[in-house]
């Protein structure tokens, strides 16, 4: 399926009840993610919510929300870490929930993370059902919600925003509304630095579009506002960072430096893959790697071939390659990869054909050893 539908979409009521299997099947995934962390991190002498609100990128979140931007972190080493390096969108939102309630920054901002992963389950159902079909969106949405890094859905972290926006975006340009889709792609490059991926999916879209549908009339004037706002977002940012940092439109890619972010085109990845193969025990761990990125590059190939619409394969490839090509902290990539929600498809597709206790035994199985990975690994040492 190349060629973008517009056949219209569900009434609101209608839609939701659509997608309820899908949305109560990932409310059942999270809960049982949650549980495990809580007991895991019980045993431990942690707390859960905390681990959810106040580690890492999250505490960083919170401090934009509390205190704005200007704050920095110079460590030993020379490199200086800046809070410009976070999109504001997130914050903005947990400072206004924060206003409004008596949530503090920290809650405000689980909050934002809980919701937003409900609105991106709905999004991926939308977009995986308006494409293949009820059943296979529902598969998506549960395979999505089992990824072993979906413990992050429910942080204060940005990925769950960001794919509720990216999803509604793609679907809105499945539905040819170029407006909406042009909006929420604003959004996007409001929320993490990979909105770049949906702007690139609006343009792509409507560039293939020209042409088509010329006799309809305000088309081709709504088709070229969705790509004017698409990168608004983006670009304000960009240009703002450049402004209160002095050093021009490229100021932006220097406050990431400072955390040792760029886009090497996947050369300090493939050293540090490398250098797995130094030793035997750590020789596995190189291997699992290199067998990862094969998956992930395999899937996208076959979304390929199974002729996903244009909008997704763009931005699956955008996301992809920046997350396999940034010389970013590498435990990072799987989280980095959260968004890329099309490269599922074609499993959503397989797990589809299963018959229904067969297929509910897979998820059930993949879920508890997701489930207990996370509880492990958000337990640990390193950033997700």
């Amino acid at each position: 399926m190349t060629d973008l539908e517009t056949r219209a979409a569900p009434p609101g009521a209608s839609a939701l009840r659509r997608a309820a299997p899908a949305l109560l099947g990932y409310v059942a995934v999270r809960a049982l993610g949650l549980l495990a962390l809580a007991l895991w991190s019980a045993a431990r002498d942690k707390s859960a919510y905390t681990l959810l609100t106040a580690r890492w990128d999250a505490l960083w979140y919170t401090r934009v929300a509390e205190l704005g931007y200007g704050y920095e972190v110079r460590l030993p080493n020379g490199d200086v870490h800046s809070n410009l390096a976070f999109f504001p969108l997130l914050p903005w939102l947990e400072r206004l929930l924060a206003a409004v309630t008596p949530l503090s920054y920290a809650d405000a901002g689980f909050v934002v993370a809980v919701l937003a992963s409900l609105a991106a389950a709905w999004g991926i159902f939308a977009v995986a059902d308006h494409v293949y079909g009820s059943r296979v969106g529902v598969c998506a949405v549960l395979l999505w919600a089992v990824l072993p890094v979906g413990i992050v859905q429910s942080m204060a972290y940005s990925e769950s925003l960001f794919t509720a926006l990216a999803a509604w975006s793609l679907y809105a340009i499945l539905t040819g509304r170029w407006v909406t889709a042009g909006a929420l792609a604003c959004l996007a490059g409001l929320t993490r630095p990979v909105g770049l991926a949906v702007v690139a999916a609006v343009w792509a879209a409507a560039i293939a579009a020209f042409g088509r549908d010329s006799g309809t009339p305000g088309l081709a004037t709504r088709r070229a506002l969705g790509m004017l706002l698409a990168p608004l977002g983006a670009a304000a940012y960009v240009l703002w960072v450049g402004h209160r940092t002095g050093k021009g439109p490229l100021g932006y890619l220097d406050v990431q430096a400072g955390w040792r972010n760029g886009f090497d085109g996947g050369y300090a990845f493939a050293r540090f893959v490398s250098e797995k193969f130094t030793s035997f025990p750590s020789a596995l761990a190189g291997v699992g790697l290199i067998v990862g990125v094969g998956l992930v590059v395999w899937l996208y190939v076959v979304c390929v071939r199974q002729r996903q619409p244009l909008p997704l394969l763009v931005y699956a490839g955008v996301v992809t390659a920046l997350a396999l090509c940034a010389s970013s902290y590498f435990g990072s990539k799987p989280r980095l990869l959260m968004p890329a929600f099309p490269l599922l498809m074609p499993l959503a597709l397989a797990l589809a054909r299963l018959r229904t206790p067969r297929s509910a035994l897979v998820l059930g199985t993949v879920a508890t050893a997701s489930a207990t990975y996370g509880a492990f690994w958000l337990n640990g040492s390193g950033p997700p």
